[in-house]
């Protein structure tokens, strides 16, 4: 895979992290993620089947910039 389509950015200074999901070409802002539960939330959102698993799972499908998966501040 080329490019995950869901990025998780690095955290910003206020803590948390944005996170964007590319569907059909097209980049959305889901939200700022504080926590797991609250990215596994945006996915279920979306619809994304197994959020749970591709969050805790470490999936290639989402990409962490910066700093280590897992941490929102």
């Amino acid at each position: 895979m080329e490019h995950a389509p869901i990025l998780v950015h690095r955290i910003s200074p206020a803590g948390g992290r944005r996170v964007v999901i590319r569907i059909r070409g097209v980049d959305t802002v889901l939200g700022v993620a504080y926590s797991d539960a609250d990215l596994i939330e945006f996915l279920r959102r979306v619809d994304i089947p197994g959020p749970d698993e591709l969050v805790l799972g470490d999936s290639e499908v989402i990409a962490w910039q910066g700093g280590q998966p897992h941490q929102y501040e």
